[in-house]
């Protein structure tokens, strides 16, 4: 699912097809599915309204906290704005994402970069407001 191509219209279609798989996992309640394309290791950064958080167990806590339930959550919808190839290994994406709910919409920016870590495409740092 995850493979790489040098082609950059490829890195561009295999990012949007992973954030495609997020939403589908949020929108199902599935948080541990959603972070499935998060770097699960100790230095992958988050950086939010609340600051840095440092690694893949803190970020994954911070979102079940912050949305503990199915109408928290309500319906996630990304757009990607720009896919930039920085090497053969990362990239940086620019977009927006927004939220569905019944207790109000709300919706942000997010700047993402990506790292090809064993074949597989993954965020590393993920700066979202």
């Amino acid at each position: 699912m995850n493979s790489y191509s040098q082609n950059k219209r490829d890195v561009k279609s295999i990012i949007t097809k992973i954030m495609k798989d997020q939403e589908v996992a949020w929108n199902k309640g599935d948080i541990d599915g959603f972070m499935g394309s998060y770097w699960n290791n100790d230095s992958l950064k988050f950086i939010g309204k609340s600051g840095i958080t440092f690694g893949w167990k803190g970020t994954l806590e911070n979102y079940k906290k912050s949305y503990p339930d199915k109408a928290t959550m309500g319906i996630l919808s990304f757009s990607i704005i720009n896919v930039e190839k920085l090497s053969g290994t990362s990239c940086y994406v620019i977009g927006k994402w927004n939220l569905k709910r019944e207790k109000g919409d709300v919706g942000g920016y997010f700047t993402l970069l990506w790292k090809l870590i064993d074949g597989k495409w993954l965020i590393v740092n993920d700066h979202t407001s």
